[in-house]
């Protein structure tokens, strides 16, 4: 292609605006951008969760930015992911400011596995997800998120690592089961609302090239309901028993490993605030999401 074309060659992030402006996308209530895993996956649950509760007046921009799977975009193609997410909502995010106030959608921010890292790598921390979206779901999130192991790694002391107290929860929390009150229980969560979910057993939020050299503090600190109390922790081996589960992460029910179908309902219901939703329609939305 010559250089002239190349120059001039529309990127993914415009011209899935365009699409969104097309189909009238911006002129809904609620506006969820996506980013996606590898070669465009994104789980049904977290998209047909969000519309339900949202009353389908709502829309949502994904972008594929790769042709490898999720498991091998997990481990080569990380930069791309961090480059999509950023351009996508970056460009999305454009052409909702320049909306009259009265008339923008409530925006939304969500990603799993490898779509949350591409999604948070929009936002330079808790205050700028606060200030430029009215909610954000990351599930799964990777040992690598910058702003998963900031959050974590700067948790209130004595919140466990599993479920980290980050700030007192006045913006971002985490959950396991968000079905149950997300901690802390006892402070108001009010405005923009960031939750992570994540399950003890899940290898892909877990693994990281620390763990062959130091001893993680979920390895000391009371398990989860999955994970077995007798695990410990060895330099290396740990590293690869835990790597050894990630092929196998996905093939497991539905609130373990990395399936987080049902979760999505609860954690999109904790996001959104829906006034109108009882707790028998959301009941039945779990058994739609999660028919196993």
């Amino acid at each position: 292609m010559p250089d002239s074309k190349r120059r001039t060659r529309r990127r993914p992030g415009p011209r899935a605006v365009a699409d969104l402006r097309r189909a009238g996308g911006f002129g809904r209530h609620d506006l969820l951008v996506v980013t996606t895993t590898g070669s465009g996956w994104v789980d049904p649950a977290a998209v047909d969760s969000f519309e339900y509760l949202t009353g389908g007046d709502c829309a949502t921009v994904a972008l594929q930015y790769s042709y490898l799977p999720s498991w091998l975009s997990y481990l080569v193609d990380q930069y791309k992911a961090r480059e999509a997410g950023r351009e996508l909502f970056d460009a999305v995010y454009d052409a909702w400011s320049k909306l009259p106030p009265d008339a923008r959608p409530r925006l939304y921010v969500a990603g799993e596995s490898l779509g949350s890292f591409g999604g948070e790598t929009a936002f330079s921390g808790e205050y700028d997800l606060r200030n430029r979206t009215a909610g954000a779901l990351f599930a799964g999130p990777p040992d690598f998120n910058t702003l998963f192991r900031r959050f974590s790694d700067h948790r209130e002391a004595g919140s466990p690592q599993i479920q980290p107290v980050y700030k007192d929860g006045r913006t971002v929390r985490f959950a396991g089961d968000p079905r149950a009150a997300v901690p802390p229980t006892d402070v108001p969560w009010e405005g923009t609302r960031v939750l992570y979910l994540l399950h003890a057993s899940d290898p892909i939020v877990w693994r990281g090239p620390h763990l062959m050299y130091e001893e993680p503090d979920w390895i000391g600190e009371a398990p989860g309901d999955d994970v077995l109390e007798t695990m410990f922790w060895v330099p290396f081996v740990t590293f690869w028993q835990v790597t050894a589960d990630l092929p196998f992460a996905t093939g497991v029910p539905d609130g373990h490993g990395h399936t987080y179908r049902a979760e999505y309902v609860d954690g999109w219901n904790a996001v959104l605030r829906p006034t109108d939703v009882s707790e028998g329609e959301l009941a039945r939305l779990r058994a739609v999401m999660s028919p196993d």
